[in-house]
């Protein structure tokens, strides 16, 4: 059996990451990059798919793992019978190549461990070539060559299908042990790991420390908030700007279940939120870098605007699969690259349309060419927004009416008629001021049910969407009209053990195969904002704080939630949670303390 998602903790050097587990083993890592194959894969499948696990040789357990304070710094203790240790890890922030520092300190007694290294190259199949050089190990396969050195003294076991090394702490000791790739062409070690790893160490805290004080939230969820900014700057891809979803691909919604997703890469339906919880933070140069991906990510011909881009801005994600690998607790097939590249979604040109208006307002540079952009993608809009798309969640083969879809078109049109009026550039306002009062006409009109007094999820359906929770939040209509209010009541029947679905059950979908899905973190999170929006305040909070009871131990939340078996789902940790608990802890702090000046004392 696999360990639980929510075992697992994120290190990071800011082009790709390793995922940790509570019984001190890597069991996810993918070199030189977050899309790169994984040479680490026991999370999808066993120990012989690779892993590198340390830990102590009589078992032990871990009694408790922490991030060290505003940092991405890992501490887990151990407790044995002969004595206690402490396994610090971290990635220090890429200066050249990728390296995983994994520091030992005895604490008490004496404690002999183990540290056992199994490299899977080319997605946890693949055997290397492994031989010593120098003080070095060194496994290569292919393109890549992974080193392993230690600082101290180490007892090799000889193990022909890993580098299995013994040694011992006592009270006082430590001992480093550094992981590093390069390309198998090179014939030496990576610079970096001449490096100390107590040096490693302390620059690799003070980075982190640095970069969380310029945190503008003082609110009453700090430390939630800064371990959810910590977690987004992790999955940044630091040279282009962008932002992965997620480091993992295949963790499934539903433990079994096909359903399994690579999410290693960017999607445009996160860029709004994405610059928005940025800015609102303090991270004005990691919001200029993210607009600066997203607009050469799109350049060209909007017709060819894709739901989902790579690291880079790549366009060609081409979807695999790998029969050899079992898949997280037998969910398969396990998937590699995306699909989504070909899925047709209106949603993203309001996606983008509001993302360079927030980015404008904020006062971001934006090179002249953009505004030909803008009026490309409205070209486009003008033609097609009438026609059924895919939807927000991606629907399999389907194309409907989504009023998600409309609602973001009229985005689109909205955004665009205000940068031109901040811009002096007029000359297509009427034709996109005649588009956005059709657009929301018919909204309100065919996404609108009358009996039920809620928007539904697409015209002619009876079907519920937790997307209608962001009309208010997108501005196309008002939080105390009542059709708002009327969606808010009636997506609570969406509510599932205290959070909240993406959409009403259905036989007919997909995921009904597989036996349904839990609910979505930010879903449950959108929820909260929404009755804060309504004036239900005190339940917002509650909504909230569920959300914050079901990280992990150390701050991290997956996708999805199941509250029937208090598990977390699907891939982990999800950009999109995170983002939405900084958006709500925002407002729900900027809620209460207008509250409390009360509603005439203004906003400060």
């Amino acid at each position: 059996m696999n360990a639980p998602i929510e075992d697992y903790a994120l290190i990071s050097d800011l082009e790709t990451a390793a995922m940790v587990g509570r019984d001190g083993s890597v069991d996810w890592l993918c070199l030189p990059r977050f899309d790169s194959p994984a040479c680490l894969a026991a999370l999808l499948g066993t120990e012989d798919n690779g892993r590198w696990r340390l830990a102590p040789l009589s078992g032990g357990r871990c009694i408790r793992r922490s991030y060290r304070a505003d940092t991405l710094v890992l501490d887990s203790v151990w407790e044995t019978p002969t004595g206690s240790v402490r396994v610090t890890d971290l990635m220090p922030p890429r200066a050249d190549v990728p390296c995983i520092v994994r520091l030992v300190e005895g604490l008490t007694g004496t404690v002999d461990l183990r540290s056992e290294l199994r490299l899977r190259f080319h997605q946890g199949r693949v055997v290397p070539w492994v031989r010593d050089v120098g003080h070095f190990t060194v496994a290569i396969a292919g393109p890549d060559a992974v080193w392993l050195g230690c600082d101290g003294h180490v007892r090799d076991r000889g193990d022909e299908d890993a580098t299995v090394w013994d040694f011992t702490v006592t009270a006082g000791r430590r001992l480093g042990l550094t992981l590093g790739w390069t390309p198998s062409h090179r014939s030496a070690p990576p610079s970096p790991m001449s490096v100390p790893a107590e040096t490693a160490l302390k620059e690799t805290a003070d980075f982190w420390r640095r970069w969380a004080a310029r945190c503008r939230y003082q609110g009453p969820w700090r430390d939630a908030v800064v371990r959810s900014l910590i977690t987004l700057k992790a999955l940044t891809y630091a040279p282009t700007g962008a932002i992965v979803a997620a480091p993992t691909t295949s963790l499934p919604g539903r433990i079994g279940g096909r359903n399994n997703w690579d999410y290693r890469f960017c999607w445009l339906r996160d860029s709004t939120r994405t610059l928005s919880c940025l800015l609102r933070s303090g991270y004005r140069d990691e919001a200029t870098a993210w607009l600066d991906w997203l607009v050469r990510a799109v350049a060209g011909d909007p017709a060819d605007l894709q739901t989902v881009y790579g690291v880079k801005g790549q366009r060609l994600l081409p979807e695999t699969e790998a029969p050899w690998l079992p898949g997280y607790e037998g969910s398969q097939p396990v998937r590699f690259g995306t699909s989504a590249v070909s899925t047709f979604q209106l949603d993203v040109y309001g996606e983008v349309m509001d993302t360079l208006w927030l980015s404008l307002r904020a006062g971001i540079p934006m090179p002249a060419h953009v505004w030909d952009l803008v009026e490309s993608l409205m070209g486009f809009l003008q033609r097609h927004w009438r026609e059924p798309d895919q939807g927000l969640w991606q629907e399999d083969g389907t194309r409907r009416q989504f009023v998600h879809s409309k609602v973001m078109t009229w985005v689109a049109a909205d955004r665009a008629l205000h940068m031109g009026e901040l811009l002096g550039r007029n000359g297509s306002s009427g034709e996109w001021q005649a588009m956005r009062e059709e657009v929301h006409r018919q909204v309100c009109r065919e996404g609108w049910d009358t009996a039920r007094r809620t928007f539904v999820q697409s015209y002619g359906a009876p079907g519920l969407d937790a997307s209608s929770l962001l009309i208010p939040r997108v501005g196309f209509l008002p939080a105390h009209d009542e059709r708002v209010r009327g969606t808010v009541r009636a997506l609570g029947r969406l509510g599932h053990g205290g959070f909240l679905r993406r959409y009403a059950p259905d036989d007919t979908r997909p995921e009904a195969a597989d036996g349904g899905e839990g609910t979505f973190v930010s879903c449950s999170l959108w929820y909260a904002d929404a009755l804060a929006a309504t004036g239900h305040r005190q339940q917002a909070r509650e909504a909230f704080e569920r959300v914050l009871a079901v990280r992990n131990d150390v701050g991290l939340l997956a996708e999805q939630w199941d509250p029937d078996t208090g598990r977390q789902l699907g891939n982990a940790p999800k950009a999109f949670s995170h983002i939405a608990l900084v958006e709500t802890a925002f407002g729900l702090s900027a809620s209460s303390a207008w509250n409390r000046r009360g509603p005439g004392a203004g906003r400060g």
